[in-house]
């Protein structure tokens, strides 16, 4: 069985990293001839200011009383040049944004292994075509950049990355930080004949990226007064430079200028999915080559910001983020990057028709490049009856569009050329897309039989070896046929002949062969097989459809729950009133009626607004004092039935409550310490460390008795979980634990063993790891309710926290009493826990539960995954990469969490275990209890 637990989890891990290869792959191809402009640019140089973490809304918006948080830009949008929104794609952090930007194309999800810093694929970029790049800003960011680069010409200049400190006293000195550096390189140049001369050069690129408004942003969220005071530092700083360049150059008229953001932010101060506030960034440009203000009398948007704005009258020019990379390229006539995919935008230009049309052509060929080489790649490696090439765009197609746009040039049709050649991109990118999913159902159907086929043997296994459903109809097993062996060999062969000949890489035998072996598993069940339709051809059919409604209904409202929490209310509703419909409910008035109150309560939860929206401090303090009082309930209880505790057990009683008091103390001191900009104490940080690293291992100490046991980790992992709250979710691990305590006494009850106590039970039943094999029963139909009612439980311990099946959901703030210096991996790892502690008490309880009722672990746990890896398939099927960006985020996300929580529950199983069964001793033999 641990073998197979073992394949098990290596099947999952295949499962899960198969979505990132069938949809979410690098879309880069190499090879490629640079494609430039041939006539003269209208730039020398370009000056880039990247804004990080600027909402469109909070620049171009006005306050109460009319006045712009950023009156340098807006009289730039007024008088000087154009403006637009740039819509961004997910997921919308800094380093794809920043990809999308300078490079022009959007990078795949491949790059979050590195954390958004290092290079996972090369790819050419602005900054790699231009003379010469020099660049202020994070650490985070401009290295990448280069270390793409070819050559020594990108220079870079980074602040140390502790500076990144969301308690920090002032974030907007990270931008003044940048402004004055630049004003000293300037002042340098003027005295260093060598730096002076570089700085004169054509084709050059000078990238500022402010990082101050997104640190605000998230330290204080985007409606607080120190992120609108950034935007303001940041439009005295542009304001600045502009003049620093029109003073060192001389006004001579060459230098253009962009202003914008590689993503927006919530309201709640965080990014990484689809909403608008994420995906709408402003861009305006102004300078040499730039289009001035054009007023208008009417403008057709989707939405109604122009109103807002007030900017109804000034021409809107709406871009997609990666069309702002040849934009530049175009303004100072290097080389558009070689895996660019954006559009040029010409309405932005201020330029003559045949420049404009010289660019577009330049622009479409250098994509359609890309789409040959795309073509050509595919169809090497596949075999010639099966290559199916893009009908849309042919070669005789291509040479007569090319062949049109040369013509138009001539005859001076510049309008027909942009059209033409904005034609000619749509379906080379269509094109493109096309080869890149070229194996995409091939593959999907390899995954989705490989996901069938182990569920399909999971549901064997349970039935051979933990019910008695065929047992009474099992004849003597015999052994498979040598051909059933042989068939699937030859398939195995024939599959990797397939797959050698078409030069498939690794990845493609793993998803292509698993299935092979499973299903050989499945059908070497034959005998089960039989006898488990001889079972259901006596079963009565409408007990049958009954239960497989019942089950199905079951699994759609957990699918649901992922799009719509309140389906979990829904559920909990019907659980709070599941006993008095199926047992003899007078019999155990208190545990049905706590079942059905605690029921409601949590239903509350799933209603509650997301995470971090609304932070409360006094809903962290008011749990806190829940759990002073949960522990001294917990001595009232234990003295009531005469349990006496030795020394050991008290210490660690009174250690847990010690450790409460002070992370509650924590919490209130780190609020004040940052609301004060005063940043993270020490002596804070130390202790919620300690806290954290102690929660696993204090509750060893305490004894295996079960209800002393639960209780013990209930009140270790709350002071952590504490630690890590801003608001209502405090609550909810108290009321959940509660609601697992009553779990245990419901199981007992619907045991019907009459004339037993189970409160005598759960007072003598001790956590164990050895249990006694001929106790356990065999699963009968009510143990997949229990299973079920898990499942629900780990679902609603996700949402009922107040996340949501998004990244953005995920509030910064939970770990500021742990660090405040930007660490995604440390930070992730820690919010990661936060969503791990409600299911770690939810799986402890299901030990109880297990031990409780007398059953085989490993076959409630098979039950356990059999309903997980259906509600995965669901998800598998339901990924997008087409449509609104929130759509496509939200589907990588469902099938993302569902699929780790499958993985996760082999090691909350192994976790659970350790937590309830181990005993440390501090010294000496352990006392025995007094009952």
């Amino acid at each position: 069985m641990l073998l197979f637990f073992a394949l098990g989890l290596l099947v999952h891990f295949v499962f899960f990293a198969s979505i990132f290869d069938i949809y979410f792959t690098s879309p880069l191809v190499h090879g490629m001839t640079p494609q430039f402009t041939p006539l003269p640019p209208p730039a020398k140089r370009l000056v880039l200011f990247v804004a990080d973490g600027l909402r469109a809304d909070a620049l171009y918006g006005l306050d109460e009383d009319g006045n712009s948080s950023a009156p340098f830009i807006r009289n730039v949008i007024m008088h000087e040049g154009s403006w637009g929104v740039s819509h961004t794609r997910v997921p919308t952090e800094s380093r794809p944004g920043h990809v999308a930007l300078i490079a022009g194309f959007y990078e795949d999800v491949s790059a979050v292994a590195k954390g958004w810093k290092e290079n996972p694929v090369e790819f050419d970029s602005l900054f790699n075509e231009s003379k010469y790049t020099w660049s202020w800003g994070s650490p985070d960011i401009l290295p990448m950049f280069a270390k793409g680069a070819s050559g020594d010409h990108v220079y870079t200049y980074s602040y140390d990355a502790q500076r990144e400190d969301f308690g920090a006293q002032d974030a907007t000195k990270l931008d003044t930080w940048v402004f004055d550096k630049v004003k000293d390189f300037f002042d340098a140049a003027r005295n260093n004949q060598s730096l002076f001369s570089k700085v004169n050069e054509e084709k050059i690129v000078f990238f500022l990226h402010l990082l101050g408004i997104d640190t605000n942003g998230h330290a204080h969220r985007p409606s607080s007064r120190e992120y609108k005071d950034n935007i303001k530092k940041v439009d005295d700083g542009v304001k600045e430079i502009v003049s620093v360049f029109k003073h060192f150059y001389g006004d001579d008229g060459k230098t253009a200028f962009i202003f914008t953001s590689d993503h927006g932010m919530t309201d709640w101060g965080s990014h990484g999915a689809g909403h608008p506030s994420e995906t709408l960034t402003p861009l305006v440009t102004w300078g040499a080559g730039i289009k001035f203000p054009e007023k208008v009398s009417a403008q057709q948007f989707d939405d109604k910001f122009l109103k807002e704005w007030k900017l109804e009258n000034w021409k809107r020019r709406d871009v997609d983020q990666a069309d702002i990379a040849p934009l530049m390229a175009s303004l100072i006539g290097v080389p558009f990057p070689l895996n660019s995919v954006g559009t040029l935008p010409v309405d932005y230009l201020n330029n003559t028709g045949l420049f404009k049309a010289e660019s577009m052509l330049t622009n479409a060929v250098q994509i359609l490049e890309q789409f040959k080489v795309k073509m050509t790649q595919k169809k090497e490696v596949t075999l010639p009856f099966l290559f199916t090439p893009f009908k849309l765009l042919s070669d005789s197609q291509q040479l007569d569009i090319l062949r049109k746009a040369r013509s138009y040039i001539k005859q001076e049709k510049f309008d027909e050329v942009v059209s033409l050649c904005e034609e000619l991109i749509d379906l080379a990118l269509k094109g493109l897309s096309y080869y890149h999913t070229y194996d995409r159902f091939f593959l999907g159907i390899s995954v989705a039989s490989g996901f069938v086929g182990w569920t399909s043997y999971a549901s064997l296994l349970i039935l051979k070896s933990h019910s008695n459903f065929t047992r009474s109809s099992r004849k003597e097993v015999k052994k498979p046929h040598y051909l059933l062996l042989c068939s699937f060999v030859a398939i195995g062969v024939l599959v990797v002949c397939f797959l050698l000949i078409q030069v498939c890489p690794w990845t493609y035998y793993v998803y292509c062969l698993l299935p092979v072996p499973i299903w050989y598993a499945v059908l070497r069940e034959y005998q089960v097989i039989q006898d488990l339709v001889a079972s259901l051809l006596t079963f009565p059919p409408s007990h049958f459809v009954a239960h497989l409604l019942v089950f199905i209904l079951g699994i759609e409202v957990l699918v649901l729950s992922f799009f719509y929490r309140y389906m979990l209310t829904a559920g909990l509703i019907v659980f709070a009133g599941w006993p008095f419909l199926t047992q003899p409910w007078t019999q155990a008035k208190i545990t049905y009626l706590s079942w059905a109150l605690f029921s409601l309560l949590l239903a509350v939860f799933p209603l509650m607004p997301v995470v971090g929206r609304k932070p409360d401090l006094s809903l962290v303090m008011g749990a806190g004092l829940l759990v002073l009082l949960l522990a001294l309930a917990i001595v009232t209880v234990l003295t009531k039935r005469k349990i006496t505790l030795v020394k050991e057990e008290l210490l660690v009683l009174l250690l847990q409550v010690l450790s409460t008091v002070l992370s509650m103390y924590v919490v209130y001191s780190t609020h004040h310490s940052l609301l004060e900009k005063e940043g993270l104490p020490l002596m804070n940080q130390i202790v919620s460390w300690t806290t954290l690293a102690s929660s696993l291992v204090v509750p060893l100490l305490s004894s295996t008795i079960l209800f002393q046991r639960l209780s013990s980790i209930l009140l270790s992992l709350m002071s952590t979980y504490l630690l890590l709250s801003t608001g209502y979710e405090a609550l909810f691990p108290l009321v959940l634990s509660c609601l697992m305590f009553v779990w245990i006494h419901m199981e007992q009850e619907t045991l019907h063993q009459p004339g037993v106590s189970c409160k005598q039970k759960l007072t003598s039943i001790q956590f164990t790891c050895n249990t006694d094999i001929a106790q356990l029963r065999l699963l009968d139909l009510d143990d997949v309710r229990r299973a079920f009612f898990l499942v629900f439980f780990l679902v609603t311990a996700f949402f009922g926290t107040g996340n949501i099946a998004s990244i953005n959901s995920f509030d910064l703030a939970s770990v500021y009493c742990f660090l405040t210096v930007f660490s995604p991996f440390m930070m992730g790892a820690l919010m990661m826990w936060k969503i791990l502690i409600p299911f770690v008490l939810v799986m402890c309880a299901f030990e109880a539960v297990q031990i409780t009722t007398q059953l085989s672990s490993k076959g409630l746990f098979l039950i356990v995954l059999v309903i997980s890896d259906i509600m995965a398939l669901h998800f598998f099927f339901l990924v997008k990469d087409s449509g609104s960006w929130l759509d496509i985020g939200t589907s990588i996300s469902h099938y993302v969490i569902v699929m780790s929580m499958t993985i996760f529950l082999v090691f909350l199983n192994g976790l659970a275990q350790l937590l309830t069964t181990k005993k440390l001793q501090l010294c000496g033999k352990p006392k025995s209890h007094l009952l």
